[in-house]
């Protein structure tokens, strides 16, 4: 009996974070910089989450419930790594990947593909030269889904926050983005 109980609770768990995976390695990637690092990264964030699932609360995000743990998993990685303070942590942090995925309203044709891979390696490099405390917030707001509320809980910052470095993360973009069009 006990044995069906801990496969029940396995299920849940795998159920909940299949669907999760692939926005955790690209969340790592911004956190860690380096793939294996990443990888390495999710893989722990992962056992903690398995480890603590007892403490998830059923009817909501556990995408962000999971983001959390993974953000603390890295915060504690870096401070157990290095002397450096906190405040420093998001300064140092470098070489991401982005990867967006842009839907075409418009006929697949030569200059769509075109302009939307334009549009692409614009976006990404715009958004990689973003400060990190803009780039997490716009990271999680509109690459990832998440509402204000949850990207305030994964980021552990007040909700006025987020919304002030959403806001200036995307004026940011837009300023970048207006200058590479301008060229």
């Amino acid at each position: 009996m006990l044995r069906s109980k801990e496969q029940e609770v396995r299920r849940e768990f795998e159920v909940l974070l299949l669907p999760c995976l692939d926005a955790c390695y690209r969340f790592a990637l911004h956190l860690a910089a380096e793939p294996q690092e990443a990888e390495d990264l999710v893989q722990e964030a992962v056992l903690r989450a398995f480890r603590f699932y007892h403490q998830f609360q059923p009817g909501t995000n556990f995408q962000a419930w999971l983001f959390t743990i993974l953000r603390h998993t890295f915060i504690n990685r870096y401070r157990a790594r290095n002397t450096q303070s906190q405040a420093r942590l998001w300064e140092e942090i470098d070489g991401e990947e982005v990867e967006l995925e842009l839907e075409a309203d418009r006929v697949d044709t030569p200059e769509v593909r075109y302009e939307q891979s334009w549009l692409r390696e614009h976006l990404a490099a715009a958004l990689k030269a973003l400060p990190k405390p803009y780039q997490m917030v716009v990271v999680l707001v509109d690459v990832e889904g998440f509402s204000y509320k949850e990207t305030a809980q994964v980021l552990d910052v007040p909700i006025g926050t987020v919304m002030s470095r959403l806001y200036r993360g995307r004026a940011l973009l837009r300023q970048d983005l207006r200058r590479h069009l301008q060229t």
